[in-house]
């Protein structure tokens, strides 16, 4: 790193100063090898200041149901103002919006169709959850700065995730997250069943599993596999009521309780799925203490969660993942060294990660408990 007062550290005050010139802007802007980067970088400085804009146009889609109605095909502009309940004028507001954000496509005829986006987003109901649940987020981050000076109060998204603040869970306060958690799951289910070979284990435990969802894609996997959730009391409560409505109450055992009392043993896999990065160091670190305790020598440890400084994907796991986890009170997005950091103190010799097919989504890191 160069020190302070340094030629780079001057040579970058100079760039910033110049950069920073509306003179300069103009010229950057007209001058021929410089025009291209000046209107990428001012789309980009105002897609930072639209961002909210964009992301209710996403959310007014979502509400209204948008992406569904033009699953079986294009409709005209009339015929959606009248699916939508909407006047006219406002409907073509509407579809001119989304569709410059490439979730539905305009065509002749003042009809409209739907993008690969929105096409995307019928297929993955979990993220019409997330854009309905960062209602939330947004209020929490209405005044950022308070937020960050630690003075906001109790947050919405506090209230929202209980044991983020250190509350007993009970059975009305988990309804809300409990379908929340489980579309998240299964949104990246199969990216980590894709990455982690569980041809040696016999028993696998899901701590932190929610009401099953990854459970169910691992059932569906490995026909032969031992499968028990552990969560809170509460949650795993509506676990087995839930996987019984699936026909899985034989085939998945759900525990309740508290890792800060210990994780039951047995298991000789274990995995932690989006669950370490909800949790400040210490929460965390005894997380995975408990996790070590409770794995035979040789065990497996599997956490999969989304990382900070993932290539090309920085703003999900640093920006945005950095400022829900600060709304909600608690955890932070790691980077992957950070983990492996965790894992070795934690008492796991050996961790190395494997690819996933989407690492914007989660990455995995497999850690071992050291044979005897």
């Amino acid at each position: 790193m160069a020190a302070p007062g340094s030629l780079r550290d001057r040579w970058l005050g100079w760039r910033n100063r110049l950069v920073a010139s509306p003179r300069f802007q103009r010229w950057a802007a007209g001058f021929p090898l410089t025009r291209r980067i000046a209107r990428k970088n001012t789309r980009a400085l105002f897609d930072l200041c639209a961002g909210f804009v964009y992301a209710q146009v996403l959310t007014a889609c979502v509400r209204l149901d948008l992406f569904r109605i033009l699953t079986d095909g294009p409709l005209t502009l009339d015929a959606l103002a009248r699916r939508l309940d909407l006047p006219v004028e406002n409907t073509r507001c509407l579809l001119r919006a989304a569709a410059s954000l490439d979730l539905v496509r305009a065509l002749p005829g003042e009809r409209f169709g739907l993008a690969d986006l929105g096409a995307a987003l019928t297929g993955n109901p979990g993220i019409a959850a997330m854009v309905e649940h960062h209602a939330l987020l947004y209020a929490d981050l209405a005044d950022p700065v308070t937020l960050l000076r630690g003075s906001a109060g109790p947050t919405r998204l506090a209230r929202y995730w209980p044991y983020a603040a250190g509350e007993t869970a009970d059975a009305a306060s988990v309804a809300p997250y409990g379908g929340l958690m489980g579309a998240s799951q299964a949104l990246i289910a199969d990216d980590v069943l894709d990455a982690c070979d569980l041809s040696r284990s016999r028993h696998l435990m899901d701590v932190g599993g929610g009401e099953g969802a990854f459970l169910e894609a691992v059932a569906a996997r490995h026909a032969a596999l031992r499968l028990t959730l552990f969560d809170l009391p509460a949650v795993a409560d509506r676990a087995r009521d839930r996987l019984a409505q699936r026909g899985l109450p034989d085939r998945i055992a759900c525990r309740g309780g508290s890792f800060h009392d210990g994780l039951p043993v047995g298991a000789d896999t274990i995995t932690l799925i989006r669950i370490v990065h909800d949790h400040d160091d210490g929460p965390a670190l005894a997380l995975l203490r408990a996790a070590h305790a409770a794995l035979p020598p040789g065990g497996t440890l599997i956490l999969a969660e989304p990382m900070a400084g993932t290539p090309d994907a920085e703003p999900v796991g640093d920006a945005y993942f950095g400022f829900y986890l600060l709304a909600m009170g608690s955890g932070r997005p790691r980077r992957a060294e950070e983990l492996h950091a965790l894992l070795r103190e934690a008492g796991f010799t050996a961790s190395r990660e494997r690819s996933t097919r989407r690492p914007l989504l989660t990455r995995l890191i497999v850690a071992q408990k050291e044979a005897h």
